[in-house]
């Protein structure tokens, strides 16, 4: 009988050969996140599709095109999280998380979904390292923010890799900029996508983002409709980073594709030009969700994509010994001493399958245990044993008490 289904397309298993590469990445990010004073939370897979719609933006391509949406016995409509910053939000207004001591720093690590086409990189189930800061409005939260990702990018061994700026302005100097871009753009009516002519109307800045539509290199530039606030606030982010040492390039094409971003944006982008890592400031987002007018920023991380392209991982790790036996008294002895050792922190495994100790020396071999030893009657009766160092071949005999101290 063959293989029932396959996996769906667009998703990724991670097997046991590479999970720890994966595992390597969300510690990192994690305890480089408490250095910063974030906290981890946790939301569901599903939230109901209004707040993808009022945070995201309902003329996006994510809510337009990405979004898996369906709906429950009862007929109400829910979508499966694209991103994970409206979900951390909701989750802090709904809990009054947002009452507490402000700035509210949070942190998490996120399957997300979108429907788009797979290719290298980009899945249809991908997850997320995403942090967020509510309660501070100013350039200094915002450099701390990519003072954060370059400190851990650092950590990962991430190399060659830029970090893109811009300022999109506040909602004031945003409809200017909006205008000129309507005048810019009537030119091509004619030669737009369906969705940008929509869009030209209700929302001209996603024009950018088009990948049918090309025209936006002669496009208005935003930085140059910022208003006096945005373009101080801006300098000042910039004067930030390079406070900190940390290198940047001004893009001022960069947008972002999500409706809930004002002022600051930023994006990483490898030297082969994939985005594995993207943020900025959404002033406007806790309020538009019904929350209190809170100031917020964050950045979310693809884990995929950050797995493509850190060369060196540190190995995944291999037993410390395997204790290999013969007869039934052994088997039992050697099971209670695999307990002992895990007990004291050492990765310890034992036959658990019934193999001759020839195979079970070649199974130790395959699994690349640090040290092994074999116990039969002989060595229960004398209380020793002889520990093989697998790497060097050189064999010592031991007092079978005296595991733990040789091979710790």
């Amino acid at each position: 009988m063959g293989l029932i289904t396959k996996a769906p397309r667009g998703t990724l298993d991670k097997l046991p050969a590479e999970i720890h590469k994966y595992q390597y990445i969300e510690r990192t990010a994690v305890d480089t996140a408490v250095l910063y004073g974030y906290k981890e939370i946790r939301t569901p897979v599903f939230e109901h599709t209004e707040l993808f719609k009022r945070s995201v933006g309902d003329t996006t391509d994510v809510v337009q095109k990405e979004m898996y949406t369906f709906e429950d016995k009862k007929g109400r409509s829910l979508t499966l999280k694209p991103e994970g910053t409206a979900g951390a939000a909701r989750a802090a207004i709904e809990n009054g998380l947002l009452g507490e001591a402000l700035p509210l720093k949070l942190c998490y690590i996120t399957n997300c979904y979108r429907y788009e086409a797979p290719q290298s990189g980009r899945y249809r189930e991908f997850s997320q390292f995403g942090a967020e800061v509510y309660g501070a409005n100013t350039p200094t939260c915002d450099a701390e923010l990519i003072a954060f990702a370059y400190d851990l990018f650092t950590k990962l061994g991430v190399k060659d890799y830029t970090i893109e700026i811009n300022s999109i302005g506040c909602p004031d100097c945003r409809a200017s900029y909006q205008e000129k871009l309507r005048e810019y753009y009537a030119q091509f009516t004619d030669k737009l996508c369906r969705d940008c002519t929509e869009r030209l109307a209700k929302n001209p800045m996603r024009l950018l983002d088009c990948k049918v539509c090309d025209f936006k290199e002669a496009a208005p530039v935003i930085l140059e409709y910022n208003c006096e606030s945005c373009g101080d606030f801006f300098a000042r982010f910039k004067a930030g980073l390079d406070s900190l040492g940390i290198p940047y390039v001004v893009n001022p094409k960069i947008v972002r594709g999500l409706d809930y971003y004002t002022n600051t944006v930023f994006e990483f982008i490898s030297n082969t030009g994939t985005v594995f890592g993207a943020g900025g400031r959404y002033n406007g987002l806790i309020k538009e969700l019904g929350g209190t007018d809170t100031p917020a920023s964050g950045f979310a991380l693809g884990l995929e994509r950050i797995a493509s392209i850190i060369e060196n991982f540190p190995m995944s790790r291999v037993p410390d010994i395997y204790i290999a036996s013969m007869g039934e008294k052994a088997t039992a002895f050697s099971l209670k001493l695999s307990q002992d050792l895990r007990a004291a922190g050492l990765f310890s495994e034992c036959d658990i399958v019934g193999r001759s100790v020839k195979a079970q020396m070649r199974f130790a071999d395959k699994i690349k245990a640090r040290f092994t030893v074999v116990i039969g009657e002989s060595e229960l009766e004398s209380g020793k044993v002889m520990l093989k160092n697998m790497e060097s071949g050189e064999s010592v005999e031991i007092a079978l008490d005296g595991i733990h101290e040789q091979i710790s």
